[in-house]
């Protein structure tokens, strides 16, 4: 057993010291393409935002709600506006992070992977499935 927890510790890789928000944004995108942020301005990096109708409050705690019932999410950190989390598969932890921008009426994204240079598409695929039930599902009070 001792074995198997320290291989699975090394594939979760180490929690990164630069993410957070700096400037109103979020980290800029490594040069791998294990990354996707919508605050990049490059077509490997960049995926939309989450566009929202409404309240700003109300649809961020409808996101908050949805990373909460997914079982490869766990929140980190949570401010106003700001939350940072976890994503798991299998061996690895990717972070993510979801920045309220009331102006634009959209709230960022940003994912990536601790560990390797190619995530075969899994950052960009997963912030896509919460955009979908973001824009599918209505909050609950």
């Amino acid at each position: 057993m001792g074995i198997l927890s320290s291989i699975l510790a090394a594939c979760a890789g180490e929690r990164p010291s630069n993410l957070g928000v700096h400037d109103n944004r979020l980290s800029v995108c490594p040069s791998t393409p294990n990354c996707v942020s919508s605050q990049e301005p490059d077509e490997r990096h960049r995926i939309a935002p989450l566009a929202f109708d409404g309240d700003a409050d109300v649809a961020f705690a409808h996101l908050k709600q949805i990373l909460a019932r997914r079982n490869d999410t766990t929140i980190i950190e949570e401010h106003t506006g700001y939350l940072r989390v976890e994503l798991r598969t299998t061996f690895f932890v990717d972070d993510g992070e979801f920045l309220l921008d009331r102006v634009e009426r959209a709230i960022h994204v940003r994912s990536s992977s601790r560990l390797g240079y190619s995530d075969l598409g899994k950052n960009r695929n997963r912030m896509e499935e919460i955009r979908r039930e973001f824009s599918l599902t209505k909050p609950t009070p």
